[in-house]
């Protein structure tokens, strides 16, 4: 059983892990969006979004800490000069996932981890919807209760209008 197991040890020694989540951030740092397998990138998402996360304040203590886990002193000026003004008002969730499929070689599932708000694509699509307006029952409620209403009205009239009928044919008699 993997009880309180949390951490995806990835088939590797915790020294070979370390470089590997490092040279997967420093990667997906310089260029927003790499390709690699599923496990490979819940893994990475763990390791890079606190690292985002202290992009948000840039004191010399955060960017001592990320070089720590990075490095690499471009991949960390990267990371506070451009990162972090895009990420300044999110509150979490840094990077996407997008399932691509399987490998050819070793049927191993794919994706694509990508930083959200550098996207060009997905940012387009998010702008030029609309926000719907939201039905609410009411407005049907009125609009099935007016036809009803006036199927009474019509109702009395059409009765009027056949004792009025009546009326003239008794006085013509």
């Amino acid at each position: 059983m993997r009880h309180n197991r949390v951490v995806n040890h990835l088939g590797r020694s915790s020294a070979h892990r370390k470089a590997l989540m490092a040279n997967l951030a420093i990667s997906l740092i310089k260029h927003k969006k790499i390709k690699t397998t599923i496990a490979k990138a819940k893994a990475l998402r763990t390791y890079v979004e606190p690292l985002i996360n202290r992009t948000k304040e840039d004191t010399t203590h955060n960017r001592r800490v990320v070089f720590s886990y990075l490095q690499d002193k471009e991949a960390v000026s990267i990371l506070f000069r451009e990162i972090a003004p895009k990420v300044a008002n999110r509150p979490g969730g840094y990077t996407r996932i997008l399932k691509l499929g399987n490998r050819v070689g070793d049927n191993a599932e794919m994706c694509l981890i990508e930083l959200v708000d550098f996207n060009e694509n997905m940012l387009k699509e998010t702008t030029e919807k609309k926000a719907k307006s939201t039905r609410r029952g009411r407005g049907k409620k009125a609009a099935t209760a007016a036809p009803t209403s006036a199927g009474e009205s019509a109702a009395e009239p059409a009765s009027t209008t056949e004792e009025s009928s009546k009326e003239t044919n008794t006085e013509t008699k």
